[in-house]
C-alpha cells in the first residue's frame, strides 16, 4: 500500500475544530481510495495521507502501536494528526490511546457504520449481515477466503458464516463489475445478497470537518 500523507483535539461528541495548515491523515490502508476521492471532490488540498498496512483489518491488535509510532514520529511536522480509523475492534483501546495523544479520530464502531453513516447503521441493528466495502469486494480473497482457509477447507464456511442470513454490499462507487463479483462473494459464502450505494457516508463529513 502506498504511503498518502491530520492532529485534532480528541471529542466525544464531534470534530474539534480545526485552523489553517497541514493536516496529517494516518489511516487505514484499506480507505485510500476513498480518501484520495474525498480530497479530490472537496478541494482538500492541506490534508496529507499516509496509510498504515489494510490487513491491520484482520489484526486489530496492531493498530494502537502502529498509530502511537506515526504520531511520535510526524508529530513535529504537522499543525494537525487525524486518525482515520473507528473502533475497529480494539475494544475502545484507540479511542483511550488517540485521547491520551490529544488527537482525534473518526466516530463509529468499524467503516462499515460510519460509510452507511453511524446514525442509519446504529438504527438498523443488523446482527446476522455479514458486510462487504468496495475495498473488500475487490480484495475478498486475500482479506477473507484465504486468510479463513475456505479454499482449502470449504467445510469451515458454515462454522464461519453459519449464524449469518445475508451478505451485505456497502457500495462507495457505483460499479457493474464491483456488483457481480459481491453477488459472487455472497454466493461463495451461501448467504443472500443485498446492496447498498453508502456514497462515502460520515468519511466526507469527517474529512471536510478538517
Amino acid at each position: 500500500m502506498t504511503d498518502i500523507p491530520v492532529d485534532q483535539t480528541l471529542t466525544e461528541t464531534g470534530f474539534a475544530a480545526i485552523s489553517g495548515g497541514r493536516v496529517l491523515l494516518l489511516a487505514c490502508g484499506a480507505l485510500a481510495r476513498e480518501i484520495i476521492a474525498v480530497q479530490n471532490a472537496n478541494g482538500l488540498d492541506h490534508l496529507d495521507l499516509q496509510c498504515l498496512p489494510a490487513i491491520y483489518h484482520n489484526h486489530p491488535e496492531k493498530i494502537i502501536p502502529a498509530i502511537e509510532a506515526a504520531v511520535t514520529k510526524h508529530r513535529g511536522a504537522y499543525d494537525k494528526i487525524f486518525v482515520v480509523y473507528a473502533d475497529c475492534g480494539t475494544g475502545g483501546q484507540l479511542f483511550e490511546k488517540c485521547k491520551n495523544l490529544g488527537i482525534e479520530m473518526i466516530q463509529g464502531p468499524h467503516c462499515y457504520s460510519f460509510f452507511e453513516t453511524n446514525d442509519a447503521f446504529a438504527a438498523r441493528d443488523e446482527m446476522t449481515a455479514f458486510y462487504l466495502t468496495d475495498f473488500l469486494v475487490r480484495q475478498f480473497d486475500a482479506f477473507v477466503w484465504d486468510p479463513l482457509g475456505l479454499g482449502k477447507h470449504p467445510a469451515l464456511r458454515d462454522m464461519y458464516f453459519g449464524n449469518y442470513t445475508k451478505l451485505v454490499y456497502q457500495a462507495q462507487i457505483e460499479d457493474p463489475k464491483l456488483v457481480a463479483k459481491a453477488k459472487d462473494c455472497a454466493a461463495r459464502l451461501g448467504l443472500e445478497y443485498e446492496y447498498r450505494f453508502t456514497g462515502y457516508g460520515d468519511l466526507e463529513t469527517a474529512l471536510k470537518t478538517l
